[in-house]
């Protein structure tokens, strides 16, 4: 395993960004921020899109773009108004005067409707567009009726048409500038925002018309590069949708050039399905698109000044930083760069919570510490020796204090009145003073008062005993919690680290069998590594349809355990609905060892509810545990405390507590819960199927056997019953179980229900060896029936007997052999 994890481990070269082209990036990064941040700030860029919505005419006549951009504006960005306006006013006197009086009129209107229905409606936002449909239509009636002097159907349309798509833009602009205007985007972009983006991109490239030099026009040389960059960052799909969309709101402003949406949206559909050949691949997507196009619609005329703007759209294309590209990339769903940036948000969020569960963590061990502070041995000896003082300062006070011989006794034989006084008060506490003459004749001759001392010492005594008892209790409480916290502490401390696991430090890996999977003629889509650890091992995988042959089993399965080298199966599957869908499969480390169980149990007089509870748990980390619990006495009451005992250990081992906690914690419960004379043993076994080490935890239950063989090994540990102290310490059994091996647990109905026997064990072992099946079932059955037969066949306590039987789990498929330079 060490060779392939170092082999698989192997940097790849070609990964990363040379060093001058991250510190060109750094320095970009930072320059186009704050270049950014400035056309923000001073409102640049709002007032060089209102100049080129200003001169935006479709249909020769139509200017639906400017009142929605002011209109949005004016609602979101107040104080970037006045400036919006004088630029949709400037870019208005570029085309004619007339242009300029409607957007100045029809900007008038706005702020005189608006501030009317300010005052009926409160929602601005439901409001704007219907304000803007009816101020444009408004705006167009009077400037056509102020020319002709009369009014015709035609003006009516096209009054209904200009105020329609005003109505239209006003949702699109409400939609895209807060993207385009916002410093930081959200994560990602919808289809429908995207496509917002480009009809504002376009509707200011209409304003681009009429732009030209040489016979070479602006609007085509800008849309075409818009075109390029989107096919180039998110593939055909997108770059088609751009290139319709701008070709169409384009073609509007001047209808000669509608062959011009084709040309855009074809080159962007080329553009992007070229784009794994880089920024020259989508390039020559926009070339043959033009050619292509070109040659159709207009002819060899204008193929030459066609070709020309392609050309410097392209050297725009290649002469745009890579980080731009990365940078727009990020919020364009499906894109590589946006894939990275969602893993960055989620490990952001992954270290966070693993912070917060470490913060936790380290409360708790906190916590446990402070609780554990009470422990100290010196410092224990040293509380008792001061509370030995305290007593007897009470003693002296009500005895001695006025007694004539003070002085002679606690100043001239202090040590020895001290002695005798602590003697009387140990004695007292055993209840075995009265029976010590001879330290009562010692006292007698001592003290003058000795009778008064002595009563005073047993009445103060057990006050003294009873405070005691309850320091005591408080002390084994907070050992008890102590020893939780402690617990708690370790299983979030570990939850932290498994938050922090970094899958992507499996890069190399994934890539590696990736192409050893692909090589030997399987389809895998994506490879995902969470553990190379030996023995626990998590990969992921995304397959095509597999048709139920189960090729995940019988092929991908024994090549990873050659990979690995080590026993690899699949831990789930879950097929594709349909023939185009994808399974996903999760494959992991195949236990060396498995265990089959067989049970066997009776209730008391052959009842339906038994006293003894029993459970096998599947712990999730590679270990099973078997577990009987036995409630005291029988019947419904026995049941529920077993019962109770044997769910709340599967909880708190499932949790990740450690088994002495969780027993103790159990316990605590237990005994506090009820004051009942009501107690509950538990019988446990956990079981490592990696290496086959087990611990055996026993609480006041009977001896368990192995059978290895001809050989009986026995298991036993002396512990009370839990519920009866609530504090023990817990003896734990270690055993190292090989394959072949057969445990045998029982309740005390199994080991001392035979009837006149007179040692259990050895009647026990001997039955144990004379079986000759090694099925787990038939030896519970047998030992059953064993016991019931010497007692005639009378059931007379609850009885339960577990049969474990620990084999080599042998995978069903044999590794397939993978060459090593595949995965070199």
């Amino acid at each position: 395993m060490e060779k392939v994890e170092r082999r698989l481990m192997e940097p790849i070269s070609d990964l990363g960004m040379d060093k001058t082209q991250q510190v060109f990036n750094r320095i970009f990064h930072r320059f186009s921020s704050k270049l950014q941040l400035f056309l923000l700030h001073k409102g640049i860029i709002y007032a060089l899109i209102g100049f080129l919505l200003g001169r935006a005419i479709i249909l020769s006549e139509v200017l639906p773009f400017a009142l929605p951009f002011f209109g949005a504006i004016f609602l979101m960005k107040r104080d970037k108004v006045a400036l919006a306006g004088l630029s949709l006013i400037a870019g208005g006197l570029t085309v004619s005067f007339e242009v300029a009086l409607v957007i100045t009129v029809s900007i008038i209107g706005f702020l005189v409707l608006n501030r009317l229905t300010s005052y009926l409606f409160k929602d601005q936002l439901r409001v704007l567009p219907f304000v803007i449909f009816s101020t444009v239509a408004l705006t167009r009636i009077a400037y056509s009726f102020a020319i002709k002097s009369s009014l015709t159907l035609y003006d009516y349309m096209m009054a209904g048409v200009e105020s329609g798509l005003s109505f239209i833009l006003t949702l699109i602009f409400l939609q895209s500038i807060p993207l385009i205007s916002a410093r930081k985007y959200k994560q990602s972009l919808k289809i429908e925002e995207i496509i917002c983006i480009m009809i504002l991109l376009a509707s200011v490239m209409t304003g681009m018309v009429g732009v030209s030099f040489q016979n070479l026009q602006a609007e085509h040389i800008f849309s075409r590069y818009i075109v390029l960059l989107f096919a180039f960052i998110g593939g055909s799909s997108i770059g088609c949708t751009v290139g319709v969309v701008t070709g169409l709101i384009l073609s509007l402003a001047n209808v000669g050039n509608l062959y011009h949406m084709s040309l855009l949206a074809f080159s962007g559909l080329l553009g992007g399905l070229l784009r794994e050949g880089n920024k020259l691949g989508t390039s020559i997507g926009l070339l043959v698109g033009s050619i292509l196009i070109s040659l159709y619609g207009q002819g060899s005329a204008d193929l030459m000044t066609t070709l020309i703007e392609s050309m410097i759209a392209i050297l725009l294309f290649l002469i745009t930083p890579k980080v731009v590209t990365a940078r727009l990339a990020k919020h364009i769903p499906g894109t590589n760069e946006h894939a990275h940036e969602q893993q960055q948000y989620v490990r952001k969020i992954r270290d966070v919570t693993a912070h917060r569960v470490e913060q936790f963590s380290q409360v708790f061990n906190a916590l446990s510490e402070s609780f554990t502070t009470f422990y100290d041995k010196d410092e224990y000896e040293d509380t008792e020796q001061r509370e030995t003082d305290l007593f007897l300062s009470r003693i002296t006070e009500s005895t001695c204090q006025h007694c004539f011989k003070k002085e002679k006794c606690w100043v001239e034989n202090f040590d020895k009145t001290y002695e005798l006084m602590q003697n009387i008060m140990h004695e007292n506490k055993q209840n075995t003073y009265q029976n010590n003459m001879k330290l009562k004749k010692e006292f007698d001759r001592h003290c003058s008062k000795a009778s008064r001392v002595e009563e005073a010492i047993e009445q103060e005594i057990n006050y003294f005993q009873a405070n005691q008892k309850l320091k005591k209790e408080v002390q084994e409480s907070r050992r008890l919690v102590a020893e939780q916290l402690l617990g708690v502490s370790n299983v979030m401390g570990d939850l932290s680290k498994e938050i922090k696991r970094e899958r992507e430090n499996h890069f190399v890996q994934e890539e590696q069998i990736l192409d050893a999977l692909q090589n030997f003629g399987i389809e895998i889509v994506n490879v995902d590594i969470y553990s190379v650890e030996q023995g626990n091992v998590d990969i992921e995988m995304s397959i095509p349809f597999c048709n139920g042959h189960g090729e995940c089993e019988k092929i991908i399965a024994p090549m990873l355990s050659d990979i690995l080298e080590e026993s690899i199966i699949v831990k789930k599957e879950e097929c594709a609905n349909y023939p185009n869908g994808y399974c996903h499969v999760s494959f992991g480390s195949a236990k060396r060892y498995r265990i089959e169980t067989g049970v066997a149990h009776a209730a008391k007089g052959g009842g339906l509810v038994s006293g003894d509870s029993y459970s096998m748990i599947d712990l999730g980390v590679g270990k099973f545990a078997v577990a009987i619990s036995d409630g005291m006495g029988n019947g419904v009451r026995a049941h529920f405390e077993s019962n109770e005992t044997i769910k709340l250990l599967q909880k708190i081992l499932q949790s990740g507590i450690e088994e002495k906690v969780a027993i103790k914690t159990i316990n605590s419960i237990l005994s506090l819960r009820t004051t009942d004379e009501i107690f509950s043993t538990l019988d446990l076994a956990i079981i490592d199927l990696q290496d086959g080490s087990s611990k055996f935890l026993k609480i006041g239950s009977t001896p368990s056997f192995i059978k290895r063989g001809d050989k009986i090994i026995k298991i036993q540990a002396s512990n009370l019953p839990m519920g009866i102290i609530e504090d023990f310490d817990v003896d734990v059994v270690g055993e190292k179980l090989k394959a072949g091996d057969l445990l045998i647990m029982m309740s005390d109905g199994i080991f001392e229900g035979p009837k006149h026997v007179e040692n259990y064990d050895l009647w026990m072992k001997r039955k144990i060896s004379e079986m000759k099946t090694t099925d787990p079932q038939e030896i519970a059955d047998l030992i059953m029936e064993e016991v019931i037969r010497t007692r005639s066949g009378k059931i007379e306590d609850d009885m339960t007997v577990v049969v474990s039987s620990i084999e080599h789990n042998t995978p069903k498929w044999a590794s397939i052999p993978v060459s090593s330079k595949k995965i070199g």
